[in-house]
């Protein structure tokens, strides 16, 4: 019994011993390969992350392990390196620096492996957990840096083709602007077309093809019509295009002479344009008719004025009143010219001024006009007085000396150039004689209206000059003028006394130096040239070659900002000018009363018109 015992214990403590050893021995045998075989799954994994397409990359290099592995281009990560980065500066960069970090941890699970195959089974089990450990700690840094790889090549990747669909669509939407009028033009040629051979078919012809021919241009006139756009073409219009065309095939099968239908193009071509001529010429001629005419409703206005102007008692037609009699000659107040024959222009003129003026009360007007528009001017301004600032009016007839001490040629002649004729545009080269006792003027055009201030420009040092203006000689602005066009430099007198290059200003707005201009006789000057302009063509008729011979460096330039042209000719002046300019002149044929008028202008100059005024609304004057 004793021994049955004991050989039970010893087998007991056999299988005891025998299940503690197992599991060492065969332990031990699998932590040798353990390494290895952990780098080879890991590499295995990245792979799988990596567009699933080295898993063929490892497999042949594995078959090929007794040969050279080719090393990578850039070394990324370091056994040791517990805290490399990684830069990169494109997509290709980023490609190559990835499949660099796989190539060399794949070359070294290999290397490991081959070593491993050869080594001896020994080594105890801390060792092995060391490596174990090392092994997955690589890994997670490995995993983690690559991480941020990926990530930051997905997003250049999405920002390059958001880019990239935003170059697209601006390219389709620029292309699609540049066609949307492509069939629009394709019709239209198909009409000429057609037309053409039109003019092919004998007088009185009445065959299919010419029937034909006009139904599908009647058809195609009629799907274009006004349109401009692809867009509003319907789809029976495409359709009837595409029958026009069929139709123009059997009429090129059927007039197939090249020669005869290009004279037949040349001879209507030629017509065309004689017709182009001859309406431009009628427009041009009927613009002009219309600015030399008087509008209807003007003439109506100044009849009125008139009649009541003449119904008054004569102390009552008086202009300004008493007490401002004295700021006539005042020479310490702002003293503004206008030369007009316009009722609602020189109403526009004082009114925009006095509106914008900081201080009305030292403002004074002279109004100079003729006698047959004295009358409807003096009530105007009877009925409508300019507020605090004071007004005068004056008749041209009662310049006595003008025609005693004055042979001036311009009353003499019998040009048709009104231009030439008119007396008040020749006035203002008497401004001393008219004006003795003042020593500095400003004077309008009366197609100007005032916007700003005009205080700071009676401050203006003037140099020891008579006129300041603003200049017209740069270079790319529509009031660009150069010397010879107006003046004849063919003539040795113009060449010898004036430089070709000289800068050339503008009327409209201009600033005088009274006393300067006494001083060195200026007008006695303009009277000597004014005779030499009539005896031979040495400029062109009007006021400005005048000016621009007799002030001849005697001018001082004005800042732009002060007095901006072109409102009567130029429809494309830029809008942040026109509005900062503190005068603007409607210069040119397209003056702002008239019908013919820039509409975009416009508005400058209604909105200091009184068309709720009674006399405005019977003469049937709006806006």
């Amino acid at each position: 019994m004793k021994q049955f015992r004991r050989c039970q214990r010893i087998l007991i403590l056999s299988l005891l011993s025998l299940s503690v050893l197992a599991p060492v021995f065969f332990v031990s045998h699998r932590l040798k390969n353990l390494a290895s075989v952990g780098r080879k799954e890991f590499i295995e994994d990245l792979a799988t992350i990596k567009y699933r397409r080295d898993d063929l990359r490892l497999k042949s290099i594995q078959q090929e392990s007794g040969e050279g592995v080719k090393e990578p281009r850039l070394v990324v990560y370091k056994d040791k390196d517990q805290n490399s980065t990684v830069s990169y500066s494109s997509s290709e960069d980023i490609r190559d620096l990835e499949m660099s970090a796989i190539d060399g941890e794949t070359t070294n699970a290999l290397a490991n492996r081959n070593e491993t195959d050869n080594e001896k089974e020994q080594g105890d089990e801390q060792v092995q957990q060391i490596r174990i450990s090392n092994v997955f700690q690589e890994k997670g840094q490995f995993n983690s840096q690559l991480r941020e790889i990926t990530e930051a090549r997905m997003k250049e990747t999405r920002d390059l083709l958001h880019n990239k669909e935003a170059h697209h669509d601006r390219n389709v939407h620029t292309q699609s602007q540049r066609v949307t009028d492509e069939k629009i033009r394709e019709m239209k040629d198909q009409l000429i077309r057609a037309k053409a051979y039109l003019n092919f078919a004998p007088p009185g012809s009445n065959s299919h093809l010419v029937k034909e021919l006009r139904l599908r241009i009647k058809e195609v006139e009629r799907a274009v019509g006004e349109r401009t756009k692809d867009s509003e073409l319907s789809r029976s219009a495409l359709q009837k295009m595409r029958h026009m065309e069929a139709s123009l095939s059997k009429a090129s099968a059927v007039y197939p002479d090249c020669s005869a239908m290009t004279v037949k193009l040349r001879a209507m071509a030629h017509t065309t344009e004689e017709q182009v001529r001859s309406q431009k010429k009628q427009a041009t001629y009927l613009v002009h008719l219309a600015a030399r005419t008087t509008p209807k409703g003007l003439h109506c206005l100044a009849m009125r004025l008139t009649s009541e102007y003449f119904a008054l008692e004569p102390e009552e037609r008086q202009l300004p009143s008493q007490q401002k009699l004295r700021n006539l000659h005042d020479p310490n107040l702002y003293h503004y010219v206008v030369f007009s024959d316009n009722i609602l222009a020189c109403a526009v003129v004082v009114s925009s001024t006095v509106s914008a003026a900081a201080e009305p009360k030292k403002i004074v007007f002279h109004v100079v006009t003729d006698s047959l528009n004295f009358p409807a001017i003096s009530m105007w301004f009877i009925l409508n007085p300019p507020g605090k600032a004071t007004i005068q009016i004056q008749n041209i007839d009662s310049f006595d000396w003008l025609f005693t001490k004055y042979n001036n040629p311009l009353l003499k002649q019998e040009s048709s150039d009104s231009r030439f004729t008119f007396q008040l545009n020749h006035l203002r080269f008497y401004l001393p004689e008219i004006f003795p006792a003042l020593d500095k003027v400003v004077l309008f055009d009366h197609d100007v209206v005032v916007q700003k201030d005009l205080t700071g420009l009676w401050h203006l040092d003037m140099k020891g000059k008579v006129v300041g203006a603003v200049q017209t000689c740069l270079k790319g602005k529509s009031s660009y003028r150069r010397m010879d066009s107006f003046l004849n430099f063919s003539d040795p007198f113009v060449a010898k006394s004036f430089d070709i290059n000289a800068c050339t200003w503008a009327f409209g707005l201009n600033l005088f130096d009274l006393q300067e201009w006494r001083k060195q006789n200026l007008t006695a000057l303009y009277h000597r040239y004014l005779q030499m302009g009539s005896e031979r063509p040495l400029w062109m008729a009007g006021s400005l070659p005048l000016g621009w011979v007799t002030f001849y460096k005697k001018t001082v330039a004005l800042d732009r900002r002060w007095h901006i042209t072109g409102l009567g000719y130029e429809s494309e002046l830029i809008s942040m000018e026109v509005e900062r300019a503190a005068v603007l002149h409607f210069d040119g044929i397209m003056k702002p009363w008239l019908d013919i008028a820039i509409g975009k202008y416009k508005q400058y100059w209604n909105k200091f018109v009184k068309f709720d005024h009674p006399y405005l609304q019977q003469c049937n004057i709006h806006e």
